[in-house]
């Protein structure tokens, strides 16, 4: 792991510049989530006393967890290209640091189609060299697959999935190197100024027994729930958009057992391999959203999750395949096993250009209270830089 610095062999000016920055501080993360997993890592590697707290009774297996597992190469964001220039420089990092997580065996493949698409096949092959992402025709075996009247150009690309549990494991084993003190099961309800700090009140959710713990800093790592904290906090909400998504789990025919497909760019559909179910996951633009809603300070806060528990569920499946089947006649053989439903959370300002920029509010409300959000999950690179160039331990 690449830390702003280390805590040992201070002799310098530098040195010890950077080691008054990283002096002790009291520490506590609010979301289990890899966000909040990875943040919580590098403070502690830092020197700092880390408290991580997670709602669920493990961790990553929210958000984390029910997502395509896409370990994003900057192909997919044709009409944002900073969020495609920061995913070419995240992904050989991310790929690098965490390689026994990443399945890089497949192939996967770019299709675009004129129909009802936004991006052309020569702006597709003009945005990959703007880029300097590596493209090729994709194998006559791919083409065949292929409906030809709806699909214009097909592109082998360099793309890979991750194994959330894996990804999991493997921060958990980090933990024990870097002593963060963390605990699952507990739900982090308010946060208050305190002196030169603050309370953080969180309760246990079995028991209900509730507890305070003073913190110089606070991170509000709850991705769809930042707002829960803020509301119950009486701090002003953030204005985000939240999505009722479902993502299905398939088995695929054996001719797509190692290939990833994704068509674009429109309301079309992907076809990604799951490693930590070993099965694909199949989205859609148009049919894995069901619904969506807004925090906005002047109307009443709605708590995703609770909705997420309590909405019964109409998987649109069948809706899916018929439209994919289309494209790739193929899909018709895949086998539906289960969904993975979730509330996706977006930045409204995502809405008109794709874009996945972090979200990151330092001292929202609170002197040492701070939100972040990620898109993608390999914009944690961005967070730790974020946190190391504004010295938001100051």
């Amino acid at each position: 792991m690449v830390v702003a610095a280390t805590l040992t062999g201070i002799g310098s000016k530098a040195d010890k510049k950077l080691y008054l920055y990283f002096m002790k501080k009291k520490i506590v993360i609010v979301g289990g989530g890899f966000f909040g997993m990875y943040i919580a890592d590098f403070f502690a590697r830092n020197g700092h006393a880390v408290q991580l707290f997670e709602k669920e009774s493990s961790f990553m297996s929210r958000a984390s967890y029910n997502n395509q597992a896409r370990v994003h190469n900057g192909y997919h964001y044709p009409r944002s290209i900073l969020t495609a220039l920061r995913s070419r420089i995240s992904f050989p990092r991310f790929v690098d640091e965490f390689q026994d997580c990443i399945d890089s065996d497949l192939e996967k493949y770019y299709l675009i189609s004129s129909k009802l698409g936004k991006v052309t096949v020569n702006q597709f092959t003009k945005f990959c060299e703007r880029i300097g992402a590596s493209f090729k025709p994709a194998p006559d075996y791919l083409r065949k697959l292929t409906n030809p009247v709806m699909i214009d150009a097909c592109f082998s690309v360099t793309e890979y999935a991750f194994d959330s549990r894996k990804l999991r494991d493997d921060m958990l084993d980090r933990f024990q190197g870097s002593s963060v003190n963390y605990q699952t099961g507990i739900s982090v309800d308010n946060v208050r100024q305190y002196k030169d700090g603050l309370i953080v009140t969180y309760s246990n959710c079995k028991s209900a027994e509730i507890a305070e713990s003073y913190a110089d800093h606070v991170f509000n790592c709850t991705y769809s729930h930042i707002n829960y904290l803020l509301k119950n906090s009486s701090l002003e909400l953030i204005s985000l958009k939240h999505e009722m998504t479902e993502m299905c789990l398939v088995d695929v025919p054996d001719e797509l057992r190692r290939v990833g497909l994704t068509i674009m760019c429109g309301p079309f559909f992907s076809v990604m391999p799951f490693p930590s179910e070993r099965l694909h996951s199949f989205s859609h633009v148009r049919y894995t959203p069901h619904y969506e809603w807004f925090d906005k300070n002047n109307t009443p806060y709605i708590d995703g999750l609770n909705r997420l528990d309590e909405d019964r569920k109409y998987s649109a499946w069948n809706y899916m395949k018929k439209d994919a089947m289309r494209y790739f006649p193929i899909l018709e053989e895949c086998q539906y096993k289960r969904s993975l439903w979730e509330v996706k959370t977006l930045l409204p300002r995502s809405e008109s250009d794709d874009s996945r920029p972090i979200l990151f509010r330092a001292n929202h409300g609170l002197r040492g209270f701070h939100c972040i959000m990620g898109g993608k999950i390999d914009n944690v690179y961005d967070v730790i830089e974020i946190i190391t160039s504004q010295h938001i331990l100051d």
